[in-house]
């Protein structure tokens, strides 16, 4: 029983040594996390995400979060009775719709968060990107191929922005002070109108900002597979152009790795897509010799 016992302490005692470079070589830096999918709607993967965050930042490592909540919105839109519409995955978003968002984001989901992370231990603050107008907003603009005439036509999203500018004078001060930033993806483009933000793009232009380590983006798949399934663990930005050309990669993961290649040419030292439903995955891919996703590096 002993040596049961002393082997499981000697492997926790390895796994440890084995993290100990990683500890080194990022302390101080900064991680932007997106938190989003199935993980959000379940509290035992919720309470693991908030354990990995809470860790990051007792190493020394700055962990900065920026989450989602699609499926939410939809949801509190339904129940209001209000009618959602796409274009390139992008909810077309009225006033009333933006309202909604900017309720679910930045009060329920948003507060949400910040209380997994206090009870796991940690200094959680919520923010937005109006917040010490850390980003400013424009509004975003997209064209269809009419399938008749095969014309491109401009497609009005309404109320639905990209970041513009990211100020991260905010993000600096709460990190300094022993917080973790939680941020709603909700900006203003400074004159007065509120734009709903694709949760990927604003933690890769936060990333970018930040020139931060990591980008994670926690998804609802193991990460870029191969045509036979297999998972890709290293891509550069001409290998993510050779699968978007070839097929390999297709519908919503384009846009993520689209992100990746965007935070990785902007400053970010490398982004990550991985397995948010697996427990830890964050730290498995960090913190361990072999990996847990898909890293894209410049």
């Amino acid at each position: 029983m002993t040596d049961t016992r002393d082997k499981q302490m000697l492997a926790k005692a390895e796994t440890l040594i084995e993290a100990l470079p990683y500890f080194q070589r990022y302390a101080g830096r900064s991680f932007v996390v997106k938190y989003g999918g199935h993980a959000m709607g379940d509290p035992e993967a919720a309470q693991d995400f908030a354990e990995d965050i809470v860790l990051l930042k007792a190493v020394g490592i700055n962990p900065v979060v920026v989450h989602g909540g699609g499926p939410q919105i939809g949801a509190m839109l339904k129940k209001l009775g209000v009618e959602s519409q796409f274009v390139d995955g992008l909810r077309v978003t009225d006033k009333e719709t933006a309202s909604v968002a900017e309720m679910v984001l930045s009060g329920a989901i948003n507060k949400e968060l910040v209380g997994w992370i206090n009870q796991a231990g940690g200094k959680a603050i919520g923010l937005s990107g109006k917040d010490g107008k850390m980003v400013r907003a424009e509004k975003v603009t997209r064209t269809v191929k009419d399938p008749d005439s095969q014309i491109e036509q401009a497609v009005d999203l309404g109320f639905v922005g990209e970041p513009k500018d990211v100020d991260i004078t905010v993000l600096k001060t709460v990190s300094d002070a022993g917080m973790i930033p939680i941020i709603a993806p909700i900006a203003t483009d400074g004159h007065g109108h509120t734009y709903n933000i694709n949760a990927d793009t604003m933690a890769g232009a936060i990333a970018s900002a930040l020139g931060a380590a990591r980008l994670f983006l926690l998804t609802d798949v193991t990460g870029v597979l191969d045509k036979e399934g297999k998972l890709l663990t290293d891509l550069k930005p001409a290998d993510i152009a050779k699968l978007k050309e070839n097929g390999t990669i297709s519908g919503g993961m384009i846009p993520k790795l689209e992100t990746c290649v965007h935070a990785v040419e902007g400053g970010c030292e490398a982004a990550v897509v991985l397995d948010g439903r697996v427990p830890h995955a964050m730290l498995l891919e960090f913190f361990t010799s072999r990996g847990a996703g898909t890293l894209v590096s410049a």
